[in-house]
């Protein structure tokens, strides 16, 4: 599995308050989305996530996305390494995306840009 970069996750109140100063640090414009109520911008190694509370409680326990070449090798490697495979692969807007458990109890993404 080769490993691409790491995203860091940030629950933000007001999206539109704090994107500008994440834009003028990583020096470009975010792609934005929405998903699951859940206002989304990815901007440089941040993604910048707003939305009710409910929703942001289960994305606060994602430690980072991982990004990766090619998620279903992810998931092979992942599985035999037992890690447990919470959700995935699923379509992203920007491609496909795994949520896995490492054994230490620790979550993270895993995601590519294959395909959405």
């Amino acid at each position: 599995m080769e490993i691409l970069g790491a995203t860091l996750r940030i629950c933000v109140d007001d999206l539109e308050t704090a994107l500008p100063f994440y834009e003028r640090l990583a020096g470009g414009t975010a792609l934005r989305f929405e998903r699951g109520g859940v206002k989304v911008a990815a901007i440089g190694s941040f993604l910048l996530m707003s939305g009710p509370e409910a929703e942001l409680e289960v994305l606060r326990k994602v430690t980072a996305t991982i990004a990766v070449k090619d998620v279903e090798e992810a998931h092979r490697l992942l599985a035999d390494l037992g890690a447990r495979i919470i959700a995935g692969p699923v379509p992203t807007p920007v491609g496909r995306n795994l949520l896995v458990m490492h054994p230490d109890g620790t979550v993270f993404e895993y995601a590519d840009q294959s395909g959405a």
